[in-house]
């Protein structure tokens, strides 16, 4: 299996600006080429973590989703993000992953972080999905979800890495590298969180940290607190031999969601 090349964006994302977001992030990724095989964005990367879904949202055939096709076929690479989607009425924190063929797959955010009454403004998604790239499974969630380890966990090692975006703010920093780190431990993968830095339109300050961890809960990057894209090598032979090494998989506890 060949390794995976995963290039994490972190960014001060302008508040309810679309266009100023979509062009700091194409320019970024432009120069890309080559270099990756996934490219992974934050969280509401368009506009910041909005309550205001209603003058903000964009269809499916919007702009964004068109710029996240382009970037994807102009690097030959995948690329992901969330973004706010208006579809039947309803509106979704949307984890949209395009690929270079022009397929796209999407996510909607299981778990709405009440705290910012997120629950009473989007709907929640009630399906997880598997993404294969290179040989390896990716599972792709959204912030607040990483709190919750029922949804995130790995049944019998049905994928080899998370993928975790977030606007995940300051003043919980500790809580994102321990769940981060616990995630990985308990799943045994690895896990990719990508945070913003910066201030939002509400104040809310972010510190970025997007971080990869092994499957033994290594820090294998850490971006601290400032905008750059980097760009991490993940081994899957590595991932297969602890595993094999150290199969606590096999005695997880079987359960099902109501």
């Amino acid at each position: 299996m060949q390794d995976l090349k995963v290039t994490l964006v972190q960014a001060d994302l302008a508040w309810h600006d679309a266009e100023a977001n979509l062009g700091r992030f194409g320019a970024v990724i432009g120069s890309l080429t080559g270099k990756t095989d996934l490219v992974v964005l934050p969280e509401m990367f368009t506009t910041g973590f909005t309550m205001e879904a209603r003058e903000h949202a964009e269809d499916m055939s919007g702009r964004t989703v068109a710029r996240l096709l382009e970037w994807s076929r102009t690097i030959d690479a995948d690329v992901t993000g969330s973004v706010i989607v208006r579809e039947s009425g309803r509106y979704y924190n949307r984890l949209v992953w395009a690929r270079p063929d022009g397929r796209i797959v999407t996510y909607d955010k299981r778990h709405l972080f009440r705290m910012a009454g997120e629950q009473g403004v989007y709907s929640a998604g009630d399906k997880k999905i598997l993404v294969e790239l290179k040989g390896w499974k990716l599972r792709p969630l959204i912030c607040y979800d990483l709190r919750f380890p029922v949804w995130s966990r790995n049944v019998n090692n049905e994928y080899d890495a998370a993928v975790y975006v977030a606007n995940w703010p300051a003043q919980r920093s500790l809580h994102w590298d321990a769940l981060i780190k616990g995630r990985a431990i308990e799943n045994q993968c690895y896990v990719i969180g990508v945070n913003r830095v910066g201030a939002d339109g509400n104040g809310t300050s972010y510190s970025g940290g997007s971080i990869v961890v092994d499957f033994e809960g290594r820090v294998i990057l850490d971006n601290k607190n400032e905008e750059c894209a980097r760009t991490v090598s993940l081994s899957y032979d590595d991932l297969a031999e602890y595993r094999r090494s150290f199969p606590a998989w096999k005695d997880a506890d079987g359960f099902t969601l109501a």
